[in-house]
């Protein structure tokens, strides 16, 4: 292998430059011509790309988002598009691919494996941490940390003002995001769409957190709990028991931004892991973590995996919100 290829798909996350500098250092380390494609599969459709070397990634290990940028790519999800990709791929000597992004990035390139025998490997990297066969993904605690600012300076208002403040943050269909920063903050009551705690329950909670002496409340909801997260919450606590409600939807500021150390050192391994990976031959596969152990999890069964929630946690999280 002489040549090899790498993009960022999806929503972007933080970690994903210093998984871009890895791949291209370690690559141009161990002989390899590296070419760095901008906006995902679309940009590889189009032969978007350019030959990256060590000083192309200088500088970008502190950065947020993503240098190649990202984008959708209606015509990849076709078969005719993927053909496309493949032949811009051989048209440049490409031999391998790293692909950095999430579960839908990895069907794409599972299916260009499949249809067209490029090489690829997968870098894991959502702060949704959705993806199974990794112990966490890149980015996932730097949203922790963002959400979990949040939250604490929401507190400080809500003590101020003996308030009831409900707090969504991101992750897609998963709830660890909600899990860990609902447990980090003190939330009163963590929702997620993995264990869905009946509204009226919720209600009750609340409830019982006043009969408690409880002035101020802190309610952390998953953004795919109840099919519309926390205007679902929040309109049950209006109607059944006539709460005021403050509700803040901290959105896309959990995607962006410096990532934290975690982030930077898993991007680095995983980054170096990948090009070796492909380097050993491997043909279809995610580099991921086990327990910090390095793990090659074939491409094609993910599909069938599951990740989910540490349910301890909630437990942990009810017992502790006395």
């Amino acid at each position: 292998m002489k040549r090899i290829g790498v993009l960022t798909s999806g929503g972007d996350a933080p970690g994903m430059n210093a998984a871009l500098r890895a791949v291209v250092r370690t690559a141009v380390h161990d002989g390899l011509t590296v070419f760095g494609i901008y906006r995902g599969y679309q940009g590889l459709i189009e032969g978007d790309l350019a030959e990256f070397g060590p000083r192309s990634v200088a500088n970008v290990i502190q950065r947020g988002g993503t240098v190649l940028r990202t984008a959708r790519s209606e015509e990849f999800y076709e078969a005719p598009g993927r053909a496309k990709a493949a032949e811009v791929l051989r048209a440049h000597g490409i031999e391998g691919l790293v692909v950095i992004g999430g579960d839908g990035s990895f069907r794409g390139a599972e299916a260009l494996h499949r249809e067209h025998g490029v090489k690829v490997v997968g870098i894991p990297a959502t702060i949704d941490n959705d993806i199974a066969g990794t112990d966490v993904s890149i980015g996932f605690n730097t949203a922790l940390d963002v959400a979990l600012d949040a939250v604490d300076r929401l507190r400080d208002t809500a003590a101020s003002h003996d308030r009831l403040f409900l707090v969504e943050v991101m992750g897609r269909r998963a709830g660890h995001i909600a899990l860990h920063v609902g447990v980090a903050g003190g939330a009163e009551a963590i929702l997620v769409p993995e264990v869905p705690m009946p509204l009226e329950r919720v209600v009750d909670l609340v409830r019982d957190a006043d009969a408690r002496g409880k002035t101020s409340s802190i309610i952390v909801v998953a953004e795919g709990a109840y099919g519309g997260g926390a205007r679902v919450v929040e309109q049950a606590l209006r109607e059944r028991a006539g709460y005021e409600v403050r509700t803040v939807i901290l959105g896309h500021t959990q995607r962006g931004g410096s990532p934290v150390t975690r982030d930077r050192v898993l991007a680095s391994r995983l980054g170096f892991h990948a090009v070796r990976a492909l380097l050993a031959g491997d043909e279809a596969v995610m580099v991921g973590t086990d327990r910090r152990q390095i793990t090659h999890v074939p491409l094609s069964s993910l599909p069938g995996l599951s990740k989910g929630i540490d349910e301890e946690l909630l437990e942990i999280a009810a017992v502790l919100a006395v």
